[in-house]
């Protein structure tokens, strides 16, 4: 036996020194450390500054690399005890080691004992390189000593400090733990320049079971304990309550769980765009700058939490803010959901679809004012209503139990006045809307306007946050609408929940330094006014007061809107160079308790606009001047007695304008009242074909010169009685006014019923 074991001392150095010399480079320092890939990518802010991390790769778990000089003196000197005492000894090769080892083992391959920490580093750098396993080192003889071999040959070229340090990231210690950062957060809560000497202890004695039991861990740390003790010379090692202590660390008791902290810490982490992360990040290791402002978006999420405090006992928990530039498109906030308050914080309040409310009228309005339909001052009759439909009949209703009779149409847009709009939208048809809606980037509405109906003026369609605030952008912007931008080379498309796949566009589509591209969706003109009307305190007066939230003390342009039972509430507004948009409801779809738009979500818009135009560390805003063939000119109504406003100058569109406003109770009143939209009618079975009619029937009195247009062929005065004979398939009535210009068009479909006769 002591033969045996003399054979392998004297035998290691020679085969050393000839034949298992490495074949191949070890990498360098710098390599290794610069190969170094952690589990989580990471969001920056536009700054630089941590915005949110995500992890990754969810087979390991490994945290920033860590230099040797942030690493607790009590973690190297708990190593060293454990591992290698004599590392900063020897050359890479203990021999001394190797020599008891093979006393104690013979030629019994299990010879750990004998492993300095640059040979447990060489085969961590193997591992790495075959598959990325830590968890089996190699045993048998020859590959202990190519691992010797290698050793050596690190030695030579590495420093000390850097084979301790690049050993202390790739090393295993528990379950999915790889490194001294993830051990130390996962384990202790804290980074490794905290750890004292027990833990330093605990987490020595994982090295070589990383998988053992808490009592066996504290029976090997307590040995850790009593060698670092006499390494010290008169130290006592304390090894009381280890096992306690074990048992809490292994179970994760010691982690920080405190509110947006993670694993990489509030400071490196502080948790303030999680949804934003979840859609952006990929790749682990990730550092991707976002063109979020990392104040801002604090600010964003206090203002939406303060308020959401405020009124939660309405049964109001959720809410999402996002702040845009106007000119560049660039997403300067995105905050998904109230967070702690949520029930479903997961929930992405920002690209989730929800009934849009009064926020889609002022598309509405700008396109009646664009084909010339109406003007800022045309006459609207806010009465009750009633209008026939495929599904029965359809009565809009205003948010206040009361009508307020004729009113101009920036009254109506201003107040939110619903049933103006709705008559708005059967002028224009929905069909027409929709497609309008479409090209201001709702592209939840895939269905055709039919299937929305006139309810859509009401925002019975469901949309995003996101695609409302890049819907008033344009706006803001002249009716010019571009994509949004998260990253720098990267758009954003208006995202539909469930998925948002293909939203981001490829780097490649968009050259750093350059802007979207840009097009028009509806014309100037039309847009000024219709954002002329959403800035005047004066036309919202009657419903807001002079004095709300919406009331700033620089130019705004903003609207409100509340969903059916008031399950969500809105306001989305701009000034010259920001949109602010911001939801308020609950994930789950409930209802609020008597929580508008301008109680529940004006107030966080208010305060975040606020912070955008603070003191004079932004610009002021200011009105944008008129563009080409906007003119103004002062009106007056007529007659006094029954139109309630008072004199005014008025923006009109070149060729519309107009000193007197008379009242036309039939030109206002009048819209097809049948057949309505998407009305299905059916054949008498039992009549003859010839003798079946369908009268067309108007809501008021026309003008004499109207006519109707059924599929495109005169049908007669719209002034006289018109009994159509009606045919199998789906037809198109229109209401021309005496120019022949189209002022209504409705769908609907006759079915012919089995048994007819034909004829």
């Amino acid at each position: 036996m002591i033969l045996k074991a003399n054979r392998t001392a004297w035998f290691l150095p020679l085969c050393l020194a000839t034949f298992c010399l490495p074949t191949s480079a070890a990498p360098s320092f710098s390599e290794v450390r610069s190969a170094y890939v952690e589990s989580d990518a990471l969001l920056l802010a536009r700054d630089g500054r941590p915005l949110q991390s995500k992890r990754i790769d969810m087979t390991q778990r490994r945290l920033p690399w860590t230099r040797i000089e942030d690493v607790s003196p009590a973690l190297l000197r708990a190593l060293l005890a454990s591992e290698d005492r004599k590392f900063y000894e020897h050359a890479g090769v203990d021999w001394s080691a190797v020599a008891a080892s093979a006393w104690r083992n013979l030629w019994n391959t299990r010879t750990r004992g004998a492993s300095t920490l640059s040979m447990q580093l060489v085969g961590l750098l193997d591992q790495l390189d075959d598959n990325g396993d830590h968890r089996h080192g190699r045993r048998n003889l020859p590959q202990k000593l190519s691992q010797a071999a290698g050793a050596l040959w690190l030695e030579q070229r590495w420093k000390k400090d850097d084979i301790l340090e690049a050993y202390l990231n790739l090393a295993g210690f528990r379950g999915d733990l790889v490194g001294v950062a993830a051990m130390s957060r996962g384990l202790f809560g804290k980074w490794p320049d905290g750890l004292d000497e027990r833990e330093s202890a605990l987490a020595a004695a994982l090295l070589r079971a990383p998988g053992a039991s808490p009592q066996t861990v504290a029976l090997r740390a307590c040995g850790v304990l009593h060698t670092m003790a006499q390494m010290k010379q008169g130290a006592v090692a304390d090894c009381d309550g280890l096992e306690g202590l074990a048992r809490l660390a292994l179970s994760g008791g010691l982690r920080d769980h405190s509110a947006g902290a993670g694993w990489l810490g509030a400071e490196q982490s502080p948790g303030l765009a999680p949804h934003l992360a979840q859609k952006l990040l990929t790749r682990p290791g990730e550092r991707l700058r976002s063109m979020l402002d990392a104040d801002l978006q604090r600010f964003a999420i206090a203002a939406l939490q303060r308020q959401l405090r405020g009124i939660a006992k309405q049964n109001a928990e959720d809410g999402a803010v996002l702040v845009l530039d106007n000119a560049t498109g660039e997403v300067l906030a995105w905050v998904g959901s109230s967070g702690a308050l949520s029930d479903a914080p997961e929930v992405d309040g920002v690209t989730a679809l929800r009934q849009a409310g009064s926020t889609l009228k002022p598309f509405l309005y700008a396109l009646a004012f664009e084909r010339r339909f109406l003007t800022a001052a045309s006459l609207l009759d806010d009465s009750p209503l009633a209008l026939t439909t495929s599904n029965g009949l359809y009565v809009p209703q205003n948010y206040e139990p009361q009508y307020r009779g004729w009113v101009s149409a920036r009254m109506a847009l201003g107040g939110s006045l619903n049933v103006p709009a709705v008559r708005t939208l059967v002028r224009i048809g929905p069909e027409d809307f929709r497609d309008r809606l479409y090209a201001f980037g709702f592209q939840s509405l895939t269905e055709n306007g039919d299937h929305y109906g006139f309810s859509l003026a009401l925002g019975s369609a469901d949309v995003s946050l996101l695609m409302l605030a890049n819907g008033y952008r344009t706006l803001a912007n002249g009716g010019m609408w571009s994509p949004l931008r998260v990253t720098q080379g990267k758009s954003l498309q208006p995202c539909i929940d469930g998925g948002c796949s293909g939203v981001f566009a490829k780097a490649s589509d968009l050259p750093e330094g350059s802007k979207p591209a840009a097009r028009r969706v509806a014309t100037a003109a039309s847009v000024f006014i219709v954002t002329d009307i959403l800035a005047d305190r004066a036309a919202r007066v009657g419903t807001f007061g002079l004095e709300s939230w919406l009331a700033t003390p620089y130019w705004s342009a903003v609207k409100t809107g509340t969903s059916k039972d008031m399950r969500d509430n809105w306001c989305i507004g701009f000034s010259s160079r920001y949109t602010v948009a911001v939801w308020v409801g609950n994930a789950a779809g409930e209802a609020m308790h008597d929580v508008s738009g301008i109680s529940g979500a004006a107030p966080v818009w208010r305060e975040v606009m606020d912070y955008l135009h603070r003191g004079g560390s932004h610009p002021s805003s200011v009105a944008k001047p008129p563009p080409a063939g906007v003119a103004p000119q002062s009106i007056r109504f007529e007659p006094a007695g029954k139109i309630d406003e008072a004199p005014r100058h008025e923006w009109f569109i070149a060729g519309t304008g107009m000193n007197v406003v008379r009242l036309a109770e039939s030109k206002a009143l009048a819209h097809i009242a049948y057949p309505g939209q998407g009305t299905i009618i059916a054949l008498d079975a039992d009549m003859p074909p010839e003798r079946q009619r369908i009268a067309l029937q108007l809501s008021g009195s026309p003008d004499p010169g109207w006519q109707w247009r059924i599929d495109g062929q005169p049908a007669g005065k719209a002034s006289s009685d018109v009994l159509w004979r009606p045919s199998p398939g789906r037809h198109e009535l229109g209401l021309l006014d005496g120019q022949g210009r189209e002022l209504e068009t409705v769908r609907f479909e006759v079915k012919a019923l089995k048994g007819k006769r034909a004829k």
